[in-house]
């Protein structure tokens, strides 16, 4: 027989020193990238802080051409649009004041 037909004996996988640093920060970047996405997770799902969650008073779908600015003068005229803006960017977890249409959107409570 030839002896590309016979079965060959396994070798057991080595690593050389170079190749087990590999491994080892291989493994430790994926672990870092895990805890920067749950501590980023985390931190948007407490963005409060301790005061617990904000009231809630009702929510309104975003039209074509609404804005946040908007939406805080028609729903809250008599304070300050910019405090409306910022509570409503806090409490729906926007990253900007940036909204779309079809978006709900819930609007701070008086």
């Amino acid at each position: 027989m030839s002896m590309s037909a016979q079965a060959r004996p396994s070798v057991p996988l080595r690593l050389t020193r170079r190749g087990r640093i590999a491994v080892v920060c291989t493994i430790a970047l994926v672990l870092l990238a895990g805890f920067m996405v749950g501590a980023r997770h985390r931190a948007r799902a407490t963005s409060g802080g301790d005061q617990g969650p904000a009231p809630v008073g009702e929510s309104v779908i975003v039209g074509p051409h609404d804005t946040l600015w908007g939406i805080a003068v028609r729903s809250r005229p008599e304070v300050d649009p910019r405090i409306t803006v910022q509570r409503m960017i806090d409490l729906n977890a926007l990253s900007s004041a940036v909204v779309n249409p079809g978006q709900k959107v819930y609007i701070p409570s008086r």
